[in-house]
């Protein structure tokens, strides 16, 4: 059976306030040509179809088209939600779309129910685990403790053991959204930590044939059996080194895989520049970039005049512009942004409780602290399920 997996589609989504409908929207025709001409048996959408839980009326339209044509093809979809999505408004009419071979599974308490599918030699059970918000889902996976390996590990028990009931060879797929461990994150990632924790082990997947991951949003192989297809689209400049893809999978009569990357559209390069202002607008070696959106981070030791137009001279698809004057780290001068840059809302709430008091926070009190981010993380996952 030959798969086709993406995610991340993110519909909705600007980039540095430059609408990507009209990309998102080619992404989408792209990925209704690799169908047909690739003779793909059944597409994976794992998670994250729009940017929010409540998606501007444009997007859910480009969505709604999308459905229509990949039903068209006769070619069965399988899509689950994940962690920017709203799973209500996502599976509404989830069981009359379902006729139409487009298969929505947005329901935790559903991951041990497969939609299976069949090819010349046997069945595929395809399982649907959307993103699970440990806080919202512990009761329905009776965990102890909210975490994401003990509620991911729950339902993956679930998963082995519908497997268990079912014909001998029968080959599973299972689609999730969930941090990895070994995966590569970028800027444009939603923190999903919990209990100071974002990453499960790939161990958890075991017993499947694959795995079919959302969430990250670069195309990343964690083994061989899972795999990050990553976003169709770069929706950040840490993307910028990004080859936008999707996986071609081919699943052998006995489980094995094989796998090709298909490349996406590409609706203009990003490309990151560092440098004073008069070196950027003199290199030759930047004429490459010229048509390129570009984040520039400008070192000059005062902050030049008017460097935005200055750029835009040269670089007029310019979206981005950093000013970071080289200096030492602690240089009281260095801003307060730069000092900050890489570090969690747990690591910044423990310096102010040093800067404070002279000390950090001892083992008690940095527990208390993650609990309270855990308790705001869960409230605003609980708030955007009802919007």
């Amino acid at each position: 059976m030959r798969l086709l997996h993406t995610s991340d589609w993110h519909l909705g989504r600007a980039f540095h306030r430059v609408d990507l409908l009209g990309a998102q929207a080619e992404f989408i025709g792209h990925l209704v040509t690799t169908v047909r001409e690739r003779a793909v048996d059944a597409v994976v959408v794992s998670g994250d179809v729009y940017d929010r839980a409540v998606p501007p009326l444009a997007a859910v339209e480009l969505f709604d088209t999308a459905l229509h044509r990949l039903a068209g093809l006769g070619v069965p979809t399988v899509m689950i939600s994940g962690n920017h999505d709203s799973a209500r408004r996502l599976g509404v009419g989830a069981g009359l779309i379902d006729r139409a071979g487009i298969h929505l599974r947005t329901e935790p308490s559903a991951a041990g129910t497969p939609v299976v599918l069949r090819d010349a030699h046997g069945d595929v059970a395809f399982y649907g685990v959307p993103y699970l918000e440990p806080a919202l889902v512990k009761d329905e996976f009776a965990v102890d403790k909210a975490g994401h390996e003990a509620v991911l590990g729950a339902a993956l028990d679930r998963v082995r053991a519908d497997l268990a009931t079912r014909a001998r060879g029968t080959r599973s797929v299972v689609l999730a959204h969930a941090f990895v461990t070994g995966g590569q994150a970028s800027d444009s990632e939603r923190d999903i930590t919990v209990g100071g924790v974002a990453a499960v082990p790939a161990g958890i997947f075991d017993g499947v044939d694959y795995v079919a991951l959302g969430h990250l949003h670069g195309c990343q192989t964690i083994t061989e059996r899972v795999r990050y297809s990553g976003s169709p689209l770069a929706y950040s400049f840490s993307e910028a080194d990004h080859r936008k893809s999707m996986w071609l999978i081919d699943l052998d009569a006995d489980g094995t895989v094989a796998a090709e990357r298909v490349d996406c559209p590409v609706p203009r390069p990003l490309a990151r520049l560092r440098g004073t202002l008069d070196d950027l607008l003199a290199d030759p070696a930047l004429t490459r970039h010229e048509d390129a959106w570009v984040e520039a981070t400008l070192t000059d030791p005062v902050r030049p005049a008017d460097p935005l137009a200055r750029l835009a001279q040269r670089f007029p698809h310019t979206l981005s512009l950093v000013f970071a004057p080289e200096r030492a780290p602690d240089d009281p001068r260095v801003s307060y942004a730069r000092r900050l840059a890489g570090r969690s809302d747990q690591e910044i709430a423990q310096d102010f409780v040093a800067h404070v008091r002279g000390a950090g926070p001892d083992a008690h009190e940095t527990a208390v602290l993650r609990e309270a981010f855990d308790a705001v993380r869960a409230d605003h996952a609980v708030r955007e399920v009802a919007r």
